[in-house]
């Protein structure tokens, strides 16, 4: 299983946010490009980035820093939040980016998604983020009545290869992720499914592992110091 360092930019430096919440911010460092080789130093294989001024804005307001981000490192880096547009996506497969995370579009605009499909295959995946199993769009803030399960399956019949599932509830709270729910999506479907949300401690990675799953997210747990990276991928998980 993958572990995927989260760095989530906000006005340019490293936050994380609770439950989603705009104006529940911890700053943890000034800068990302920083904190992006802490995480490759200690054996990070793939690296999670989120634009969150783009989430909740709708515009890339962090490409130039992604840039930088992607041109310092020799991992591969995945990137969501405000990709809505094809101009936007191919800025930043254009800029180095892996993989691209599509949210809100993923819900609004299903031809959205067959497009990016068509053009860069594998280099495009959806997080679906969910409360109460409802799937929330705009950052968080809207609430949809599509249940993440239905949505996940048809992203998977056009095509799509890989997903990230985030419970907002479990977001930020150090509290273990929806175990329940990603049993669910990862025995109902053939894709690779990412955790996200909730991650505190190294059982929580390893009992992730232990489900089959293809990655998990993990942010505050890495800033808070409740997981050590580094022994987590040499000595705690079996297949990193």
């Amino acid at each position: 299983m993958i572990v995927f360092p989260a760095i989530d930019l906000k006005n340019g430096k490293c936050v994380r946010l609770m439950q989603g919440q705009k104006d529940a911010e911890t700053i943890y460092f000034d800068n990302p490009v920083d904190v992006a080789l802490k995480w490759q130093s200690k054996g990070a294989q793939y690296l999670h980035l989120v634009d969150l001024d783009g989430a909740f804005d709708g515009q890339p307001k962090n490409l130039e820093l992604i840039k930088e981000i992607v041109a310092a490192l020799d991992i591969p880096v995945e990137l969501g939040g405000g990709i809505r547009t094809l101009e936007i996506a191919k800025d930043y497969i254009d800029s180095g980016v892996a993989r691209i995370i599509i949210g809100t579009q993923a819900v609004k605009d299903s031809e959205f998604i067959v497009k990016l499909i068509d053009l860069y295959n594998d280099k495009v995946c959806v997080s679906i983020d969910a409360r109460n199993g409802l799937v929330c769009t705009e950052g968080w803030v809207e609430n949809s009545n599509i249940e993440a399960l239905e949505l996940a399956s048809n992203l998977e019949k056009i095509g799509l290869s890989t997903l990230v599932y985030t419970d907002i509830s479990k977001d930020g709270m150090m509290a273990g992720p929806n175990f329940e729910m990603l049993n669910v999506l990862n025995n109902h479907l053939k894709m690779d499914i990412i955790a996200s949300g909730g991650i505190s401690k190294s059982e929580d990675l390893i009992r992730l592992e232990e489900m089959g799953l293809y990655g998990a997210i993990t942010g505050k747990a890495l800033y808070e110091g409740t997981i050590d990276l580094e022994k987590l991928l040499k000595e705690e998980l079996k297949s990193c």
